[in-house]
């Protein structure tokens, strides 16, 4: 009988951790359905603050506003992380056009790349040599380069289901594009957006020129892919051809910007820090709802939800509103730095930074001993259609905080449809679903519970046997 009685505590024991894991997800998910902030916030970001370029009087609002809203949540502490960050300013839409002969031109839609120099006040007007990646350039040679304006026209595989696959295997040609085209005397260069869908928005986004003086520095802008279509065809039919573009951009010098940060202290174990975060600065040319206000308001959600659920945390809870990932990733260096001069032990940080779509599951970067663990979560999200526990990337914000002992993870999305919104004029409120926003905010708030409730590698994660 006694071993009987043993046999049952022991089976007892984790059906009933499980039943009340389940409860805490159940309320969750429930309150950020019903009761649910995240889009509301994110309609004020959005529609009354608009796009949020690192350095910019609305970076600075977002800032102000975010920080009032952790503070109205009752939190233990708020706070904002001074960051030096750069400043780059788009200045006069650009403006581009295809001459096929003297007098007969079409227009096309492009943008400046982030951090790209502005072409002379004339605008540049040259041949066009197109190419599908760097390696081509070296083909070539300065012989059929020098002078003329390198267009980048490889799309983005179509085949991948992931499709952050296909923008990491293209986006070299964005970021380092016109630095390599310079080395053979190219005057500029177009890039072919990255997106999977035709259509006639360019879609910005970071670019360097990593050590070439800046005398020696080329303008590069981003066409649409309708655009990119129409010039790669017209220079098949005619090769000389001619492509004229003026961009008005400029870097001015580092200006102070902030995180924004609160956090609920741990009950427990306060040493021990969980981080959920997005980063607040976009692009200029929406208002950058999906990327990354999303994400944002999301990790805010998350405090918010497990306070109002009457869950009390046994670790720190974080949230950090990270400046300046699109073109610098200051924000998130500096707070790793102030970390690790501090010594804080952060033991788990989930980054929200792939849009407000339906959240599809996480991708884990850390040790395998703690995926195996954590994959015990796994049936816990199935009744909320969570399926995807996976190795991975996390994000970039929360990627300086990398150590042996930390797991990182990021909110994975359903990703179909976020190229067609990234960086463009279009990604604006009106292509979030509350719905989705909200689902993923409780998806994100359930594994910062389960970590908490369990802990880490470092604790013997347990936990959802």
């Amino acid at each position: 009988m006694k071993n009987l009685g043993l046999l049952l505590l022991l089976m007892v024991g984790p059906i009933w951790s499980q039943t009340d894991d389940k409860e805490q997800l159940k309320a969750l998910y429930n309150t950020s359905l019903t009761q649910g902030k995240a889009y509301d916030w994110l309609n004020y970001l959005s529609n009354q603050i608009g796009g949020r370029l690192t350095g910019s009087v609305q970076a600075e609002q977002a800032v102000e506003y975010t920080k009032q809203k952790l503070d109205s949540l009752g939190l233990d502490r708020v706070w904002l992380q001074p960051v030096m960050v750069p400043k780059w300013v788009r200045g006069v839409p650009e403006f581009a056009f295809i001459e096929s002969k003297p007098g007969i031109t079409n227009n096309v839609p492009i943008c400046a790349l982030g951090g790209s120099v502005a072409t002379p006040a004339g605008g540049i007007k040259a041949n066009v040599i197109e190419v599908r990646g760097i390696e081509e350039l070296e083909k070539l040679g300065r012989s059929k380069i020098e002078g003329k304006i390198v267009f980048f026209n490889r799309p983005m595989d179509p085949t991948n289901i992931k499709t952050h696959e296909s923008y990491s295997a293209a986006v070299d040609q964005r970021s380092s594009g016109a630095k390599e085209a310079s080395k053979y005397g190219a005057v500029g260069v177009i890039v072919r957006s990255m997106s999977l869908r035709l259509d006639d928005y360019p879609h910005t986004g970071a670019m360097n020129y990593g050590e070439i003086p800046l005398n020696n520095r080329i303008p590069a802008a981003a066409i649409s892919t309708n655009g990119a279509e129409l010039l790669s065809t017209t220079l098949k039919l005619n090769p000389e051809i001619k492509f004229y573009f003026k961009q008005n951009c400029r870097q001015l010098q580092d200006v102070q910007s902030y995180n924004v940060i609160g956090e609920i202290k741990g009950s427990t174990y306060p040493e021990e820090i969980i981080v959920v975060g997005g980063h607040l600065d976009s692009w200029d040319l929406g208002d950058g709802s999906h990327d990354d206000g999303a994400g944002c308001v999301q990790s805010m959600e998350v405090l918010r939800l497990l306070r109002i659920t009457g869950y009390i945390p046994k670790r720190t809870i974080r949230v950090v509103l990270f400046m300046n990932e699109e073109n610098g990733l200051r924000g998130g260096n500096t707070y790793a730095e102030i970390a690790l001069n501090k010594k804080e032990k952060h033991v788990f940080a989930l980054e929200s930074d792939s849009g407000g779509f339906t959240p599809r599951g996480f991708s884990f970067d850390c040790q395998e001993t703690d995926f195996a663990k954590i994959l015990r979560w796994k049936p816990l999200f199935e009744p909320y259609l969570i399926h995807l526990f996976e190795k991975g990337e996390s994000g970039a914000d929360i990627g300086p905080l990398k150590n042996d002992q930390i797991v990182l993870a990021g909110l994975s999305p359903d990703s179909q449809r976020y190229f067609d919104y990234h960086h463009t004029e279009i990604d604006t409120f009106e292509h979030v679903n509350r719905r989705e926003l909200e689902l993923g905010a409780a998806t994100m708030a359930s594994l910062v519970y389960l970590f908490d409730k369990y802990g880490t590698s470092a604790t013997n994660l347990e936990g959802g046997k």
